[in-house]
């Protein structure tokens, strides 16, 4: 059975005191009932102080970054590897985020690449794929989705994959306001799961979470649940407040 899993991805929001501050809050509101998971994301520069948090209150809270470089080491300036998370406690690793592919030039194979490395270094990758408002219009949304489903899945076998979790986020309905209703959203996730038996088998397609992102709030979140296919969600602008952020993980 698929656990869900509430991601709160506080994009490039918080300084270290500030996130310290959220978690403080978060830690007196949060009572998990061991039914949801749940995984913070801060930017790099808070990993530490919400890391310190998690452990000294036992918080049943997973810590993830937003981003990494695909190499260990070397002359990148300005990126994270994976060994400094992996140093610092982290669990799971966004790769493929649509801003990302958007502002700083993500592809595909990019994507692949930083996959493989979460995988060589225990780290647990959360994938983002999902098409734009012009590709939906045109009625190439699933096609699309699913190509870039199996590019970026390209030469991963069913042990690795079982590992992953895929992030299904519309780019039109990031930050607008806008949201896919559940149906649209669950068909979306149905295909994926359906692309990921034909790649590989059922178990893993039973096994793997599909989450949905895209202006998740509480007013949606029991909707989009009460779908087969979506085992969770990748919150954004609603997991920087502590009440909504609680509330979305007790749908």
């Amino acid at each position: 059975m698929r656990v869900p899993f509430i991601a709160g991805n506080w994009k490039m929001n918080m300084t270290h005191v500030q996130a310290a501050t959220f978690m403080q809050d978060l830690k007196y509101k949060y009572k998990n009932k061991n039914d949801c998971e749940v995984a913070v994301f801060p930017p790099f520069t808070a990993l530490k102080s919400v890391k310190t948090i998690i452990d000294s209150d036992n918080l049943d809270i997973k810590l993830g970054a937003q981003n990494m470089h695909y190499e260990s080491y070397g002359a990148f300036t300005g990126e994270i590897s994976p060994e400094m998370l992996k140093q610092l406690g982290v669990e799971y690793v966004i790769i493929g985020h649509s801003e990302r592919r958007q502002y700083f030039n993500d592809t595909n194979q990019m994507v692949n690449k930083k996959v493989n490395a979460a995988f060589k270094n225990s780290l647990k990758p959360v994938m983002c794929i999902g098409e734009s408002l012009e590709i939906r219009e045109n009625g190439e949304a699933e096609a699309f989705v699913v190509s870039q489903l199996q590019e970026c899945l390209e030469g991963f076998d069913n042990e690795d994959i079982v590992k992953i979790t895929i992030a299904y986020e519309p780019i039109w309905a990031i930050g607008t306001g806008r949201t896919a209703t559940a149906n649209d959203a669950n068909n979306m996730c149905m295909s994926i799961r359906k692309k990921i038996e034909e790649l590989y088998n059922k178990g893993v397609s039973d096994t793997v979470r599909i989450l949905y992102g895209g202006s998740v709030k509480p007013s949606n979140i029991m909707e989009l649940m009460d779908m087969p296919d979506i085992d969770g969600a990748l919150v954004g602008g609603a997991s920087l407040k502590v009440n909504d952020f609680v509330e979305i993980i007790n749908y």
